[in-house]
């Protein structure tokens, strides 16, 4: 999503180097590989065995390229970095959320629309699935989830239900839960434009992947790794992820706390580089129309600036 203003806003050098935090299926990889030279270098990271497969796939259409996959959250891009000795980091791109593979894949549990298995995993080897988290946490732990990574205001009202139905039968397929969900709603919940149990899905995937926990400590490495003149890309799906994006590139750019009376910053912070993007880049209307999933994308854009003297 976002391919043309990704490869625009990374403003990328043939020779230079970058890291795909979030390689998927390797559309955007792909994007910044036709744009490098037999100097440039690419690594693309991913914690699913699956997208890192279909990236594999498209290496072999740019075999003049030093670009590699490997298996990582984006969490640890410092320790990725620091094996493969990148020295000098000119972009960096972060396509937060699910992927369109794993939504459309059943076996995976991530969709409501499709019958599958209660998983959710982004990577397969973690012990933490949907179904667990749905048959063995509290009802107050279940409606925090739902409120705090959903955002829904029912969640009280469906925790409850979710508790006193499992104890009949534990819930174990998606369409299962997502039409309990939308049972327990009043019927003002059940009349909006999306799913009723999009919210609550999204939520559980985001506790099942631990998404939030990870996304501060990737944006505080990524500008520490970039050089001078990098940028770092992130596509957010969600308030809750762009408002940590925003709120980190607002500091990045003015991270001065002194008091707003003080004649001159006493405090010693400074800047790491300009925020790019003033205002959210998000999909054009042609490409909503050609995927529905891209209305709610915001990319947002940094550059980092290293001070002289």
């Amino acid at each position: 999503m976002l391919f043309n203003e990704c490869m625009e806003g990374l403003e990328i050098r043939p020779d230079g180097c970058y890291i795909d935090c979030t390689a998927g299926g390797g559309g955007h990889s792909s994007g910044i590989a036709a744009r490098l030279d037999g100097r440039g270098r690419l690594v693309s990271i991913d914690k699913d065995d699956e997208a890192l497969a279909a990236c594999g796939e498209k290496i072999k259409n740019f075999p003049g390229i030093d670009w590699r996959t490997v298996k990582a959250d984006f969490v640890d891009i410092r320790d990725v970095a620091e094996e493969l000795k990148l020295d000098r980091i000119d972009g960096i791109l972060a396509d937060l959320g699910v992927s369109s593979h794993q939504i459309d894949t059943p076996e995976r549990g991530f969709s409501y629309a499709l019958p599958g298995p209660l998983d959710m995993r982004m990577d397969n080897s973690r012990p933490l699935t949907a179904e667990k988290v749905i048959n063995t946490y509290s009802e107050e732990d279940l409606a925090d989830i739902f409120y705090k990574y959903g955002e829904e205001r029912y969640s009280r009202r469906i925790a409850a239900g979710i508790v006193r139905d499992r104890k009949t039968k534990p819930f174990t397929d998606t369409i299962t839960l997502a039409n309990a969900i939308a049972s327990y709603m009043p019927g003002r919940g059940r009349g909006e434009d999306q799913h009723p149990a999009r919210r609550c899905f999204q939520a559980l995937r985001i506790e099942v992947n631990g998404e939030l926990d990870g996304l501060q400590k990737m944006l505080d490495d990524s500008v520490e790794l970039l050089s001078d003149g990098g940028r770092i890309a992130v596509i957010s799906f969600h308030s809750l992820e762009d408002r940590i994006v925003k709120d980190t590139f607002k500091t990045w750019e003015n991270p001065c706390i002194c008091p707003k009376d003080f004649p001159v910053c006493t405090c010693g912070r400074k800047p790491k580089g300009k925020v790019i993007t003033r205002k959210p880049v998000v999909a054009s209307p042609d490409e909503v129309k050609c995927n529905r999933r891209a209305h709610c994308c915001k990319l947002r854009i940094f550059e980092k600036i290293i001070e002289r003297g």
